[in-house]
């Protein structure tokens, strides 16, 4: 039975076959669904991770027909919980307004009924050197960055979105704490060596500051020869504590967002009203 604040962060080593990323997607939602999870959140590039791939599949996500947010919506329906939709390319903006030439990185975020709720568009792009096999990653060829800051109500309260590279961008996260956030979802697919030296700190942090819980779904596993993600996909509570977290592989864990700790994290360490800068 679906418990009243549990959610379900869902770690996947997705490849180049839609079809089998999308076959494991459902295997995972429901193993959620299974335990009692109301929410379910998704790690970044669930469904197409080869960057080859983003603008032709980009061009059939421009509107909530496409075959991956329809996917989400049928899983959302069948299974009766939230999806928090990690990222997929779309070559729209929310307006509607059609891209030709790159796609927005964009989650999407699902009700019960299968209704889409709300829109996140990746803000801050991954373009940097990384000592791994690839070397050089140039997110910003291939997406348009977003700009709003966006928080949606949620069965279990008030949500912000982030998608990877926020992670290191903290007055991102200030702008999803004024909004009201009381959780923040991060779907990732942190390098392994960038993921080894800085997610936990990172995460930790953006949690400790802001007095709210961070659910962070991460890719984690080899995908090809020249791609290792880092994994470890976690929750951390509004204390900074890591409540769960994975290792590597496809799996997944759940935890109770108890709202009682996070008004008491804020009500004895008031930091938000101590601001002075």
């Amino acid at each position: 039975m679906t418990q009243e604040n549990r959610v379900a962060v869902l770690q996947m080593v997705s490849g180049h076959d839609l079809d089998q990323n999308l076959a494991d997607t459902r295997e995972l939602l429901q193993q959620a669904s299974d335990k009692g999870a109301r929410i379910a959140v998704l790690p970044e590039n669930f469904a197409v991770l080869s960057t080859r791939q983003m603008m032709e599949r980009g061009l059939l996500e421009r509107d909530a027909s496409g075959p991956i947010r329809s996917f989400l919506a049928e899983q959302a329906r069948r299974l009766g919980i939230w999806i928090v939709g990690g990222s997929l390319p779309i070559a729209a903006r929310p307006d509607g307004t059609e891209l030709d030439s790159r796609v927005r990185a964009a989650c999407v975020v699902f009700n019960d009924q299968g209704e889409e709720v709300a829109r996140y568009d990746k803000i801050h792009l991954f373009d940097a050197q990384v000592e791994d096999a690839q070397g050089s990653y140039r997110e910003s060829d291939t997406f348009e960055p977003g700009e709003a800051v966006v928080v949606v109500d949620t069965p279990v309260g008030k949500l912000g979105l982030a998608i990877c590279y926020d992670l290191r961008f903290p007055e991102l996260f200030r702008q999803l704490r004024g909004k009201g956030a009381e959780w923040v979802t991060l779907p990732s697919a942190f390098t392994y060596q960038t993921g080894l030296a800085h997610w936990h700190p990172l995460v930790r942090a953006r949690a400790i500051e802001n007095q709210f819980w961070m659910v962070a779904a991460g890719q984690g596993g080899e995908h090809d020869s020249k791609r290792r993600t880092y994994g470890h996909s976690m929750v951390v509570d509004p204390w900074g504590a890591v409540v769960t977290e994975l290792s590597e592989g496809m799996t997944l864990t759940t935890a109770d967002l108890d709202p009682s700790k996070l008004s008491l994290t804020r009500d004895r360490m008031p930091v938000w009203s101590h601001r002075r800068l």
